[in-house]
């Protein structure tokens, strides 16, 4: 449940526009009431950079205290996409507090869950006799919770093949360590960015 929403208001109570000095006041719902619990004066100032930018949000960030909702007239550039990557909720909305943390509280718990996708593991394939192709690049580009280390290994230790091809978005660190220790050797070719080619020798 959102019990804490941010909010990026002026001087006078009303939401504001990030690129305009202000302050950040997280309220939290108390007794069906919204409470203000902490507040912290803000004014990203665009004059110093990008980077000098990205870390007065990175202190905005860890003000919020997981936080994961924040409000203002206007969000954009740097701050909108320091937030985003923090997961935060992004919303745009005029007027006082008081006329849209219930509205904004509503609609962010009717949002439906995401499940993240079923994990797929990648097969190995025998292209020729003894000589066997597997990818592993897009369990390493995606968070399915599978590792190079669970699909490799089950392969290696077996010692069946005479060659065994991996593509990989990087050398897994385990590996070379893996195949001295059993006998075996590997070529790596870099095909293009983030792409590469093992190509492991089977045992003699």
């Amino acid at each position: 449940m959102a019990r804490e929403i941010a909010v990026f208001i002026d001087q006078h109570g009303n939401s504001a526009s990030v690129l305009t000095p202000g302050k950040v006041v997280v309220y939290r719902k108390q007794m069906q009431e919204w409470q203000p619990s902490r507040e912290l004066e803000f004014a990203l100032d665009q004059s110093r950079g990008i980077r000098e930018m990205r870390l007065q949000m990175a202190a905005l960030i860890d003000f919020l205290q997981g936080c994961k909702i924040f409000v203002a007239l206007s969000v954009v550039g740097v701050a909108y996409f320091e937030l985003e990557k923090a997961q935060v909720a992004i919303w745009e909305f005029e007027g006082r507090p008081a006329g849209f943390l219930d509205y904004i509280q509503a609609e962010e718990e009717a949002k439906p869950v995401e499940t993240p996708p079923a994990a797929v593991i990648p097969e190995v394939e025998e292209r020729l006799p003894g000589c066997f192709y597997i990818s592993i690049k897009e369990i390493q580009e995606s968070e399915a919770g599978i590792t190079s280390k669970q699909v490799l290994m089950p392969i290696i230790s077996k010692k069946t093949f005479t060659s065994l091809e991996v593509i990989c978005n990087h050398v897994p660190p385990w590996l070379e360590l893996e195949l001295t220790a059993r006998g075996l050797t590997a070529d790596v070719e870099k095909l293009e960015v983030h792409t590469y080619r093992v190509s492991i020798q089977g045992p003699e």
